[in-house]
């Protein structure tokens, strides 16, 4: 072998140790911008890409519940589960169990999904139907949701008919009747 060509294999050595610290470093960059971009993924988003998805949900004040993820939206989830649908308050979802390994980002949201939880509890208020709240405490209160306001409801309880108002910051959720 002559030194020419122990020159192009010396060139050629370092031709691919030069591209083996490129892809090293390549891969050291990539896995660095996957962790910062993935932190700005949230619950909310995980959860919308598990529309469809049978999942639990760890719930404050209510415990386990199991259902199919039927929408997401800002603040708040339906969850249908035999025959009753619980509308959850993501504040109040401890854990989740079977979500989507993929997420969904707000911006990519339909506009009904940007519909706070005030507007999933009118839906049900306008049904008439009985419902239960869940509150965070672990205590319930069955009776018919009446109107809404910004961040409470008016639900009509019990035998005497009272009228209770109770703040979307201590409910876990509502399930209704169907």
């Amino acid at each position: 072998m002559g030194w020419e060509d122990e020159l192009f294999a010396l060139f050629d050595d370092l031709e691919d140790q030069a591209g083996a610290l490129f892809a090293a470093e390549r891969d050291l960059e990539v896995a660095d911008r996957s962790r910062a971009e993935y932190q700005q993924v949230g619950l909310a988003g995980r959860l919308m890409a598990s529309v469809g998805a049978e999942v639990t949900l760890g719930v404050l004040g209510v415990g386990n519940v199991a259902g199919t993820v039927e929408r997401v939206a800002d603040g708040w989830l339906l969850l249908a589960s035999g025959d009753h649908d619980w509308v959850v308050a993501l504040a109040a979802v401890s854990t989740v169990e079977g979500a989507s390994a993929r997420s969904v980002p707000a911006v990519a949201w339909s506009p009904f999904a940007r519909l706070g939880l005030a507007s999933a509890l009118r839906r049900i208020a306008e049904a008439r139907e009985p419902c239960l709240l869940h509150l965070r405490d672990g205590s319930r209160l069955d009776g018919v949701l009446h109107r809404i306001g910004a961040d409470f409801c008016e639900l009509v309880a019990g035998e005497g008919r009272r009228t209770l108002l109770v703040a979307f910051s201590a409910l876990a959720a509502a399930r209704s009747h169907r």
